[in-house]
């Protein structure tokens, strides 16, 4: 088959799979059309099985990393600690619909920051709902808070991203370093998407929720699977420190929280493993696949050729454009292949630290306009079908193109202007 025929009938495959990924035809659950695509570009020899098995294999940590928090997320969910968490939250709201926007959003800050934009997706979700729901309110406004956040708050510390990982690659700052370059435009990026999606929402939030809802009892299971979230967290934290990869502290965390509270109470594991959407495991290793297939294209070159370009000059303007660029590249391919790039990139003697850091937050950030931009999102729209909520592609980025390109621009803006003094 002749290269240029090949490369079409892949970025076709890719197209369709991605598509079908966002708008769910017949029903059929994301991870189907992922594997499908897969599938056709190694049957088809448009890769070969060494190169899927391989591009597989790079996600290895990513997928202990989901398991765990996913096993974490189904306990908590099982011992009831959502439902005590969402009654707090209802109280604390004392009726009034903005306070409550208000804790959620917060709330989502401290997940994400510590434990990742992938565990506010899994893990603030289901909590999110049950607390809408113990309102009797609609719950889409606050569940839109769990995927915007999880990107909005990505760069705040290391581990808010494993895309930040990727970035930096071996060569992470130092956490004082961190702070001092990404706190600005951090705080920049959570504001304006604040204030924009508190806007998107205000006539959906005009209506006072229920105050009046009793606190349920706190089980020993639900008391264990918040201990294992927080050490979690806290073993997020060493492993990051350590230059250590995330997913095994993560897994080994969740599964033994899991099995300490069954062993307690007696029960069978099967409840909580049923309750695991494990969909989501094939799901990206079909996405790692496809991307795979359109690096034999070139694209990832010709992406790497023109954040090169930019690298060779200096000054505001290079820097937005490679901020802008890689946020772009984002929703097109999703950010951890775009983040690779930037990776790659960054290792170059002649990239400053200001575009490498101006990669990295198009890379976080960007994804907040498409439902495809990040895995976190991906995951978001998974735990949301669980509750029954439906939201397509195409309302998510009408949504995305009205509060992400504001926080972009500023968070950009606040980076360029800080590192010009």
């Amino acid at each position: 088959m002749p290269p240029s025929l090949a490369h079409e009938i892949i970025w076709l495959i890719a197209a369709v799979a991605i598509v079908a990924i966002i708008t769910r035809p017949w029903g059929w659950p994301e991870a189907v059309w992922a594997v499908a695509g897969a599938l056709l570009l190694v049957l088809g020899s448009l890769v070969t099985w060494s190169q899927a098995r391989a591009a597989v294999l790079a996600g290895t940590d990513v997928y202990f990393f989901l398991a765990g928090m996913m096993l974490l997320a189904e306990l908590a969910r099982a011992e009831g600690l959502f439902d005590w968490v969402a009654a707090l939250a209802v109280r604390w709201a004392r009726g009034a619909p903005s306070r409550l926007f208000g804790l959620v959003y917060l709330v989502g800050i401290v997940v994400t920051a510590l434990l990742s934009n992938d565990a506010t997706a899994v893990v603030l979700t289901p909590a999110v709902y049950a607390a809408a729901s113990k309102a009797r309110t609609d719950p889409l406004p606050y569940l839109l808070i769990c995927a915007f956040i999880a990107n909005a708050a990505s760069f705040l510390l290391p581990i808010s991203n494993p895309a930040n990982l990727v970035v930096f690659a071996s060569h992470l700052p130092p956490l004082t370093v961190w702070l001092a370059t990404f706190m600005a435009p951090s705080v920049v990026a959570i504001a304006a998407t604040f204030f924009v999606l508190r806007a998107t929402q205000r006539r959906a939030l005009s209506t006072a929720l229920a105050s009046a809802v009793p606190l349920p009892p706190l089980t020993r299971g639900a008391r264990l699977a918040a201990l294992g979230i927080l050490l979690t967290a806290v073993a997020l934290l060493w492993a990051s420190a350590a230059g250590l990869e995330l997913g095994m502290p993560t897994f080994i965390a969740g599964a033994m929280t899991a099995a300490l509270a069954l062993v307690l109470d007696r029960r069978s594991p099967w409840h909580i493993i049923r309750g695991v959407s494990w969909g989501v495991i094939p799901l990206v290793a079909g996405l790692f696949v496809l991307v795979a297939g359109l690096g034999r294209t070139g694209l990832l070159d010709l992406l790497g050729a023109a954040l090169q370009q930019l690298t060779v000059h200096s000054g505001r303007a290079a820097a937005l454009a490679a901020g802008a660029g890689t946020a772009a590249a984002s929703n097109v391919m999703n950010n951890l292949p775009v983040a690779l790039i930037a990776g790659s990139i960054g290792a170059g003697a002649r990239v400053t630290a200001q575009l490498k850091d101006v990669m990295l937050i198009g890379v976080d950030l960007g994804p907040n306009l498409s439902v495809t931009g990040s895995l976190a999102t991906i995951l978001w729209l998974i735990a949301l079908r669980r509750e029954k909520v439906h939201l397509s592609g195409l309302t998510f980025l009408r949504l995305g193109a009205l509060v992400m390109p504001p926080a972009l621009l500023l968070a950009l803006a606040a980076m360029v202007l800080q590192q010009s003094y």
